[in-house]
């Protein structure tokens, strides 16, 4: 004798309705800016990645109606769609914050304090990873390496860079940030709102006055082998390595208001994850 599901408490559901369509008036806008999108491109397909961006800078996150307008305009599956927006990170697939702060914690920016910043945030913003303060300012994540391992430990701001954080100054970054109040990154152009970086990230210029200008690069630290490279000469250390005394006969050095420093040759307060045992090399090597 057969059992039936029901019968077994398990219920089958119904199949999930299609997605929803945009509004006419959003349809149509959108629809303008993807044919200039897909003009850039010799296989109108090529243009998925910056469309899943257009579509988020609608919703601040990828809708499934936005997965259904971006197959409808390249001529795809909704499931070939699905595929490429579950597959990278930058897309959220939930709603979220204005602004998405990362706090890297692969390898070193781990060990440079990464892992406690990250520790300090949850409980100080009172989310989980992936998860959106309740005024819907913030959404917290831990991200990959985002190749600034000589700024460690580095907290992202809707992909700005933060530079040689601490505890306290992401505590105060993230509080700046649901205030309100005026937030500069280390480097590179000022912060404007998730959506709106959506839209750069999808191809549209910058519009805001200086903010091409202001795309910061590399800062001394990461250019130091390539100056090496050239024959150039580099600037004294910044401090001698932990555990050492300076050489008697030689001034420390005094950075510039202007140096931009990393954390490697300043070291900051960012042994947090373990305070008992501060990175450094406890001998000289050989002895």
């Amino acid at each position: 004798m057969t059992t039936s599901s029901s019968e077994q408490g398990v219920s089958l559901g119904m199949p999930r309705l299609p997605a929803p369509d945009y509004p006419d008036d959003v349809r149509a806008r959108l629809e303008r800016d993807a044919r200039e999108i897909i003009a850039r491109y010799p296989d109108s397909r090529s243009a998925l990645l910056p469309l899943l961006h257009l579509v988020q800078a609608e919703e601040g996150h990828v809708t499934r109606t936005g997965m259904r307008f971006c197959a409808d305009i390249l001529g795809l599956t909704t499931a070939e769609v699905t595929a490429v927006a579950t597959f990278y990170t930058m897309y959220r697939r939930r709603p979220s914050g204005d602004y998405q702060v990362g706090v890297c914690t692969n390898t070193l920016c781990a060990v440079m304090g990464g892992d406690a910043i990250f520790s300090a945030l949850q409980e100080h913003l009172d989310v989980g990873n992936g998860e959106t303060t309740d005024d819907g300012k913030v959404t917290l994540e831990h991200i990959e390496c985002n190749a600034a391992c000589d700024f460690a430990p580095v907290v992202m701001v809707n992909w700005e860079f933060f530079d040689n954080q601490t505890v306290a100054s992401a505590k105060q970054l993230v509080d700046d940030l649901r205030a309100g109040a005026p937030v500069e990154p280390t480097r590179g152009a000022p912060l404007c709102t998730f959506k709106d970086t959506a839209r750069i990230l999808a191809g549209f210029p910058d519009e805001r006055d200086g903010a091409v200008e202001a795309s910061g690069s590399a800062g001394p630290a990461s250019l130091t082998g390539l100056r090496l490279a050239k024959g150039e000469s580099t600037p004294a250390r910044v401090v001698h390595p932990r555990g050492s005394g300076a050489p008697q006969d030689e001034p420390p050095h005094e950075p510039s208001p202007a140096e931009h420093l990393s954390s490697h040759d300043a070291p900051q307060d960012t042994s947090d994850s373990d305070p008992s045992h501060p990175a450094g090399p406890v001998a000289e090597e050989g002895e």
